[in-house]
């Protein structure tokens, strides 16, 4: 009998989160560097979340310091839009949140603002699958919610998640196309001006868990790393940081060095990274029910 209840309870608890859940993405970071994630391959204490933005999916969170303040640019998507938007903040505080602008074209989906700095400069590489694109942009100097488009770096497919580094000499890209989760493809190119070549592996297959790119690929005492998201058990399960130990033109090796687990009370996920001056920023997701689930999916259905 007890067995029976269990398993009624297990299962309406089923119906009602297929039903009524949905998902609620938002931030947090440890105090660490990635020096020492990669000596304990493990956070060094409890990641600090922030307080709730009132908007749904506040994730892909990318950490820089400018003119010494901080400043997290991530994609932001309320429950009842179906496209993403870029927004930033400052000091780990949602109510500083300002859009990012300069972004084309307009009214498509944007996520992933993979920023990094060179030169003195700060570059963005969102993520602009509907538009078929790939493209460099940079962060103005006097205004940094506005980026400025510099060029198309690659065209066609839907790319998504693209990430690069510069190491050894050369700007090296990785992404993946949109639902191919086993096809990972790289291009380099010896500046940011000049034009990206695709790896002569291309496409280079690996494990659903070990393509989806999942934040800053990074540099510890020589060794390059790139944070991968786990989808062998959901969307945005985990992520996994793989050890780059072959990278050349002609060549590719990668082998899973450790997992990061979701960290409570976000447990349904994590599957962005990003690091700033011994400080690690992460994203997390918990499910949240409403009776109004029902009528949100249905009109997305009919509205979009």
């Amino acid at each position: 009998m007890k067995f029976l209840i269990f398993n009624l309870d297990e299962n309406m608890n089923s119906v009602i989160d297929r039903y009524f859940g949905a998902d609620k993405w938002n931030i947090g970071f440890v105090k660490q560097s990635a020096a020492d994630l990669i000596r304990r391959k493990r956070f060094n204490g409890k990641v600090v979340w922030l307080e709730e933005d009132e908007a749904h999916y506040s994730a892909d969170p990318f950490v820089v310091k400018i003119n010494s303040s901080l400043f997290i640019y991530y994609e932001e998507l309320n429950f009842w839009k179906i496209k993403g938007k870029i927004s930033r903040i400052k000091n780990f505080n949602f109510s500083t949140k300002q859009r990012i602008s300069g972004l084309t074209p307009k009214g498509i989906h944007f996520s992933y603002p993979y920023i990094f700095e060179e030169k003195s400069n700060f570059y963005c590489i969102p993520e602009t699958a509907d538009a078929g694109e790939v493209s460099l942009y940079q962060l103005d100097h006097e205004n940094s919610t506005e980026l400025k488009k510099k060029r198309v770096l690659l065209v066609g497919p839907r790319y998504v998640d693209t990430s690069i580094i510069y190491y050894k000499g050369k700007h090296w890209l990785f992404t993946n196309i949109d639902g191919m989760l086993n096809n990972l493809y790289i291009y380099y190119s010896d500046s940011l001006e000049e034009e990206f070549k695709p790896h002569a592996l291309n496409p280079i297959p690996v494990s659903s868990k070990n393509c989806r790119s999942a934040g800053n690929l990074f540099i510890v005492n020589g060794q390059l790393y790139r944070p991968t998201q786990n989808l062998e058990i959901r969307y945005g399960g985990s992520i996994i940081i793989n050890k780059i130990s072959e990278l050349s033109e002609h060549s590719f090796k990668s082998d899973p060095d450790f997992e990061l687990l979701p960290e409570a009370p976000y447990l349904e996920g994590m599957h962005n990274i990003s690091f700033g001056n011994n400080l690690i920023v992460v994203d997390g997701k918990r499910r949240t029910h409403s009776p109004i689930t029902p009528v949100h999916r249905l009109l997305k259905k009919v509205l979009y």
